[in-house]
């Protein structure tokens, strides 16, 4: 029994690998001596469009673990102390000509001593976010926003 396996589901981001068998009553023969371009005419006839690959798997039911795509970025311009992010507005012209316009968060790069931890931690948070810490201090805001200080 023949065994041809295709990849399939990349557009929708959820790419498996499945195991098809070809029966062995085939009538389709493109070369009387090649089993791979056979086997290949049949899937392919069957499956156009996908991607094809010809290797043996393990058992023709189990199917193997789904590709992993990488991480997503993650939002570039958020306070992670305080949650803040870009505002959109309107630009609005003298003939009331409205153009949308961000508004950035005003995120800064300090190095703020951490008491706890006895040493400066390197930290990209807003500036109400910093007059936050300065009131409240560093380990109350960090715990309120879920931060944990000692990966940074």
């Amino acid at each position: 029994m023949a065994l041809v396996a295709a990849s399939f589901g990349l557009a929708t981001g959820k790419a498996s690998i499945t195991c098809f068998f070809k029966p062995q009553s085939s009538a389709v023969r493109l070369k009387p001596n090649s089993n791979e371009v056979s086997e290949l005419g049949f899937v392919t006839s069957q499956l156009s469009g996908l991607k094809i690959s010809h290797h043996q798997c393990a058992s023709p039911h189990k199917l193997s673990s789904p590709i992993k795509l990488p991480i997503q970025p993650v939002a570039r311009r958020i306070c992670p102390f305080t949650g803040k992010k870009s505002n959109r507005k309107n630009l609005v012209s003298h003939s009331n000509h409205k153009t949308k316009k961000l508004q950035f968060v005003n995120l800064q790069y300090k190095r703020v001593w951490w008491e706890a931890g006895k040493r400066f931690v390197k930290l990209r948070l807003s500036t109400k976010a910093l007059k936050t810490i300065e009131k409240n201090g560093l380990d109350a805001v960090a715990k309120k926003a879920g931060i944990d200080l000692s990966k940074k």
